[in-house]
């Protein structure tokens, strides 16, 4: 039986252009005429795809379609090369007007992590590894 690889993870967003723009923000290079598409994707390093979605799009497969409700069911984690970098993009991030979710820490699992909500209000970590 054939083992299944993951491939893609997708975010719906009521936004296009005001999710791409954080996304960007990120670092992911992402094409400005995506803007203007109901569906995006990008392939990161490593092979693994992250797509957006519009609203309209998936309920137009999905006619019930609800946004999730309550704390956070999702994140998408991006690794940087170090600590600085966590705290410059998390600071970046937050001075553009994103929302802060969780300043950086120092994380007992050895990372230093944060946390900011995207546009959409999906949960976006942030972490690097911690100096041995």
């Amino acid at each position: 039986m054939a083992v299944p690889q993951l491939s893609l993870f997708g975010i719906v967003v009521d936004d296009m252009p005001k999710a791409l723009a954080f996304y960007r923000r990120l670092g992911l290079d992402i094409a400005p005429e995506a803007d203007s598409q109901p569906h995006v994707e990008t392939t990161l390093p490593g092979g693994v795809r992250l797509a957006w979605d519009t609203v309209e799009t998936v309920r137009g497969y999905d006619p019930e379609w609800q946004a999730p409700t309550g704390s956070h069911r999702f994140a998408v984690a991006f690794e940087f090369p170090d600590v600085q970098s966590v705290d410059a993009k998390y600071a970046e991030l937050v001075d553009a007007g994103y929302a802060a979710h969780r300043a950086p820490w120092d994380a007992v699992w050895g990372q230093r992590y944060a946390i900011v909500l995207d546009p959409d209000g999906t949960a976006v970590d942030l972490f690097a590894p911690l100096a041995g």
